[in-house]
């Protein structure tokens, strides 16, 4: 939407979501997509999730053209009717896994991020045209990285939703805050969860900060003021954050599920525990943010290990242009 006011920029202009919002973008993206098949006439799609893949499977169809389809897999496509929003959304499950398994199996290709979503793929019996992350803009991410804070505290930056477990960070918080003498938990993020992080901040108020919403600069100059990272998802693709704290130097206590063992290292950047263990989640927050020495050699170890998940954009590109010649072949003449 071209912007003419606040809230937005001279290309675009953000804009407050209203009632059913959800349901007007889902039930026009096909027709939206379909006109734009005529408009651009573009050589491919690129769709960021299955059910983006869904629509413009369904547009081609409209318009009668081959188009083809291209779908990333950033994560497990089951968690969104799931472990996101409202609680009305589970009873879409039945229909959404439908209709998700049905967009990756007609799509004319599949790309993947990383070692987690390509077993998800296979397990479906599909092979991926190409596995690499998606791009991420880390320009403020990649300095130097600075000394760990004097004053232990540990950060969490996520929406707060079901998936990302901020009940359980929240009961761990309660358990671990009473062992480490000074220590903090700073949440950041906004979602329907966010009764669980008032309740903490009015329980333990010298101990818990929330701030819900941070800019991209913010987020790594909050990053340098935290010890750890803490992300106790019970579901994750490749969580970018991860990537972000580790470009910045910090460790990583984190659930062991989904694409997070494919960032976190136990023992060597960070440490991980299983999903919805509330006292092991506790006990690793302390034994970080409590012994200075572990902190450090895990912060040691984090900066190195970011670096096979760093791309350029030209990088980027390349890749992507490699998937789309996969799927498109007679682009490859050109």
């Amino acid at each position: 939407m071209l912007a003419s006011g606040s809230g937005g920029d001279e290309t675009f202009q953000l804009v407050p979501p209203r009632r059913l919002d959800g349901a007007r973008f889902w039930s026009g993206l096909p027709a939206r997509i379909a006109r734009e098949l005529i408009r651009f006439k573009p050589d491919a799609v690129l769709a960021q999730s299955a059910y983006e893949a869904a629509a413009a499977l369904a547009a081609r169809t409209l318009v009668g053209k081959r188009t083809p389809v291209l779908v990333d897999v950033h994560g497990d496509w089951r968690t969104s009717t799931r472990l996101y929003g409202s609680p009305l959304r589970r009873a879409l499950a039945p229909l959404g896994d439908r209709v998700a398994l049905a967009a990756l199996r007609r799509a004319d290709a599949v790309r993947t991020v990383s070692p987690y979503t390509t077993e998800l793929v296979r397990e479906i019996g599909l092979e991926p045209a190409g596995v690499f992350p998606a791009f991420m803009d880390l320009e403020p991410f990649l300095g130097p990285p600075k000394p760990l804070p004097e004053q232990p505290q540990a950060l969490f930056v996520g929406v707060l939703e079901l998936y990302k477990n901020v009940d359980g960070l929240a009961e761990a918080w309660r358990l671990a805050a009473a062992d480490v003498d000074g220590a903090a938990l700073r949440i950041v993020g906004s979602g329907t969860r966010a009764d669980v992080v008032r309740r903490l901040v009015a329980d333990l108020p010298e101990q818990t900060s929330w701030t819900p919403r941070l800019e991209t600069g913010e987020v790594a100059a909050a990053l340098d003021e935290a010890t750890a990272l803490v992300l106790p998802s019970r579901s994750e693709g490749m969580g970018r954050v991860v990537v972000e704290a580790l470009c910045r130097g910090r460790p990583v206590v984190a659930s062991r599920v989904g694409g997070i063992p494919d960032l976190v290292r136990d023992g060597v950047n960070g440490i991980l525990v299983e999903a919805g263990d509330t006292h092991g989640l506790a006990d690793a927050l302390v034994r970080v943010l409590r012994d200075r020495e572990l902190a450090e050699r895990l912060a040691a170890g984090a900066r190195e290990s970011v670096e096979p998940w760093l791309a350029t954009p030209e990088e980027y590109a390349a890749r992507l242009r490699e998937a789309v010649v996969h799927a498109v072949p007679r682009l490859d003449a050109s």
